[in-house]
């Protein structure tokens, strides 16, 4: 199974960026997908989590400005990110969690300017 990130890049504080994560292989089923991020030197944080269900889990930081989705005929999981604010600057990653383990994405850079 792999996993591909895009939909990262450049914009100016107060504005928005969809990112998107598809996976591919031989997929059977996924449980949860999430989104993290990191920023230089420091830990990779949780950002936001949906259920094979639908129900999502956001990060304090994000709450209100950030929406995860799913598309499960895609094998996709999307983050809109409205409201962008410069530290939200982190380069990007997706996870999935499968019924065998769990499989993380490359990473997206976003970079929010002031």
């Amino acid at each position: 199974v792999q996993l591909q990130a895009s939909g990262g890049g450049l914009v100016q504080a107060g504005g928005s960026l969809r990112l998107s994560c598809a996976a591919s292989g031989r997929i059977f089923s996924i449980n949860a997908m999430r989104w993290y991020r990191q920023a230089p030197g420091k830990q990779r944080d949780l950002v936001a989590v949906i259920s094979s269900g639908g129900s999502t889990n956001y990060g304090d930081f994000v709450k209100g400005r950030f929406t995860i989705s799913r598309d499960n005929a895609k094998n996709t999981v999307y983050l809109q990110m409205n409201n962008l604010k410069p530290e939200d600057t982190a380069v990007y990653y997706c996870n999935v969690v499968m019924t065998w383990g769990t499989v993380w994405g490359q990473g997206t850079q976003v970079t929010v300017s002031s």
